[in-house]
């Protein structure tokens, strides 16, 4: 029999919950899964996934410059403003 430990780790009790109902769909308990994930991980020497600071739905710098362009717009009091139907008739001219 393989020499084990113990670790306590507190987290999120909804993370738990959601946690627990995915693995046991695969068919393992949340314990199998960590241990899937230590071992794949030490396999690799890293992270089982990429890890960035960018995470693809996270606007990059120029997506925030047009969002906050379009705030500033939508706030000017001098910008026409359309309707649906409106902006459409303009787009066709």
């Amino acid at each position: 029999m393989a020499n084990t430990s113990n670790y306590t780790y507190r987290m999120d009790s909804e993370l738990r919950a959601q946690s627990e109902a995915l693995f046991s769909a695969l068919g393992m308990n949340l314990g199998t899964a960590i241990n899937v994930f230590l071992r794949k991980a030490v396999r690799v020497g890293g992270f089982p996934f990429e890890v960035t600071l960018d995470a693809p739905d996270t606007p990059n710098k120029e997506t925030i410059e047009a969002m906050l362009e379009a705030e500033r717009i939508a706030k000017d009091p001098n910008t026409k403003k359309y309707t649906i139907d409106a902006a459409f008739e303009e787009l066709d001219k």
